[in-house]
């Protein structure tokens, strides 16, 4: 290995590809995450490689997205979607296919920053090859997940073992709230280093849209009161919830409530079945004349969205984060949100939004009424909401952070792992 920089840096991200169109296929927080740290990096003089699993053949092995940015598709499986629980099975040949590209580049990263516990799996086996430091962001947590559903995948119990594993072993966690945090001391381990760092968003493309500006571009009344959802519809997003609070909103009646409720879906698949069951709800309430579902919305029109809102609603069972919440406090939109998790950190109660306990579609409807029936307490939620997003959660600020923490990890001793690594073979 010719080239040691000690600038290059590695991004992890398996099942989640940072070059994808965001809302596509599982498109999602991660990919976002991953991108936008990768470039705000970048800025800040690291050479970034994101490596992520190349999903169809079509696709371009390497996308340049800025100076010192790139993200590179490695082979492993076949190339075509894999379901995520999936995917783990081929986590080794992206190990082999990770270490075949150093080895043709002349590139070594000193710090590899792993993104999911697919990719943590990755970065531990990494580590018994090469000297490297771990930095590791889980984005969801299995003993979380497992608690919230029904039925339990048989990937399970690899995936709890590896994420016990990576927490002890890495030179460092980033949790994105206090409440993940927390979480993972007392559901994984009480071992290990953790920092919070949040997640970031764009303040720059959220927030520059007046209100009256983006309802006259969308088509919506300038006296309408719209209440917006935007994500998956996987039904741990609590959608159900949502459209059973504002059927039972004291506004329902007067003509000018508006329910939006946007977000792809592929029918036939589970987010589209879970979308017609929620479509079968709306009707069954009688609320089809004022709910619509614009679909997927991409990244030029979903700012404009958020403007038009009054009200942003994230009704998730579990978020580690919430990035719907902070991309709408960033375009002055106040969010009323489940008190989970994530959603705990990013929205302050009273001050950005309001928080209501899970599934309790009536607290939901008294959250949204109070913020729908007061402009003036709406307009100063939105306000602080704003500046909340500028001072804490700008992707710029985000990567200063991280920078700091893989400039430290940098400057410490190896770890005695790192001296058995010359006698540990691939």
């Amino acid at each position: 290995m010719s080239n040691t920089n000690q600038k290059n840096i590695a991004l992890i991200s398996v099942h989640g590809d940072p070059a994808i169109e965001i809302g596509k296929e599982e498109a999602g927080g991660q990919n976002v995450y991953v991108r936008h740290v990768g470039e705000a990096l970048a800025k800040l003089g690291w050479q970034v490689d994101m490596f992520t699993r190349k999903a169809s053949a079509e696709q371009a092995s390497i996308v340049e997205h800025s100076p010192n940015c790139r993200t590179i598709r490695l082979t492993a499986g076949p190339e075509e979607f894999v379901p995520r629980d999936n995917i783990f099975g081929y986590a080794s040949e992206f190990v082999e296919e990770f270490l075949k590209f150093q080895q043709q580049s002349g590139v070594q990263y000193p710090v590899v920053h792993t993104n999911y516990w697919i990719s943590s799996w990755v970065g531990m086996q990494l580590k018994k090859i090469q000297p490297i430091k771990q930095v590791h962001t889980y984005h969801s947590l299995g003993a979380v997940k497992y608690k919230a559903v029904t039925t339990v995948p048989l990937i399970a119990t690899t995936r709890l073992n590896v994420e016990k594993a990576v927490l002890e072993t890495a030179e460092r966690i980033v949790a994105t709230s206090p409440q993940e945090k927390e979480h993972m001391r007392s559901l994984v381990s009480t071992k290990g280093n953790i920092d919070i760092i949040p997640c970031g968003t764009d303040i720059h493309r959220f927030g520059s849209i007046q209100q009256q500006q983006a309802r006259q571009q969308l088509g919506i009344a300038p006296e309408a009161k719209v209440v917006f959802y935007v994500g998956r519809f996987d039904k741990r997003k609590g959608i159900e919830t949502l459209v059973r609070a504002v059927g039972k909103s004291r506004l329902r009646g007067n003509g000018e409530l508006k329910l939006i409720i946007g977000g792809g879906s592929r029918p036939g698949q589970s987010d589209g079945i879970e979308r017609d069951r929620i479509e079968d709800i709306v009707a069954e309430l009688g609320m089809s004349d004022f709910t619509s579902f614009p679909g997927r919305l991409g990244d030029e029109i979903l700012p404009m969205y958020y403007a038009a809102a009054d009200v942003c609603v994230v009704p998730s069972h579990y978020e580690p984060f919430g990035l719907v919440a902070i991309e709408a406090m960033a375009s002055g939109t106040p969010v009323v949100a489940s008190d989970v998790g994530g959603l705990q950190f990013t929205v302050v109660p009273e001050e950005s939004g309001l928080l209501a306990p899970p599934k309790d579609e009536v607290a939901f409807a008294a959250a949204i009424d109070r913020i729908l029936s007061d402009s003036a307490y709406r307009n100063k939620l939105g306000q602080a909401a704003r500046k909340r997003v500028e001072a804490k959660f700008s992707w710029d600020g985000v990567a200063k952070q991280l920078s700091e923490l893989y400039t430290q990890l940098l400057q410490e001793k190896p770890t005695a792992l790192d001296d058995k690594t010359a006698a540990v073979s691939a």
